[in-house]
């Protein structure tokens, strides 16, 4: 992509291993999706590390529930993470978020500069990740659940939010 893009994939991820694969190595690489209303799965089989492909190849998934719950699924992990250089490419697992904000510039003021805050990011201990292991996300109650002003002003979250009456929504 852009370079707009390659600054928000170092910022705004859901990898289930992130690291310099090559899905055109072998014939038998691919990396599938499926979606069925419910969940959302993205596959990657049979992949290999550019440039090690000696290591043998990787499995794994992650699957988005429609719930907010996120399971990343490793079955074939042959080497230990740790062990994957991250000289070319960055070597990571777990969310992150970010956005981005347009700021006119203060030397050309018809131009913007791009500014991006990464404002949340979960990283998983990748000495964890294994063959046939497994990681479940299960997100945590917010205020953008509730609907209603009664369910706002009823709720046991201990966020400091406000029904908004213009939006219709718990801010």
């Amino acid at each position: 992509g852009d370079v707009i893009h390659r600054m928000l994939t170092a910022t705004q991820y859901i990898a289930p291993l992130m690291a310099n694969f090559n899905p055109s190595y072998s014939r038998n690489s691919t990396v599938q999706y499926m979606d069925n209303g419910t969940v959302f799965v993205v596959q990657w089989d049979k992949v290999y590390l550019q440039g090690k492909e000696d290591m043998g190849s990787f499995t794994f998934q992650a699957a988005l529930h429609s719930s907010g719950r996120i399971v990343f699924g490793y079955k074939e992990i042959p080497v230990p993470v740790l062990q994957i250089s991250a000289t070319q490419h960055p070597v990571k697992s777990g969310l992150s978020d970010a956005f981005m904000v347009l700021n006119p510039s203060p030397d050309v003021p018809e131009s913007r500069r791009r500014t991006i805050y990464e404002y949340h990011r979960v990283e998983l201990d990748t000495s964890r990740i294994t063959s046939m292991s497994a990681v479940e996300f299960t997100p945590l109650p917010t205020c953008l659940q509730h609907q209603s002003c009664e369910m706002c002003v009823s709720s046991e979250l201990t966020f400091n939010c406000s029904w908004c009456h213009v939006l219709q929504r718990y801010l």
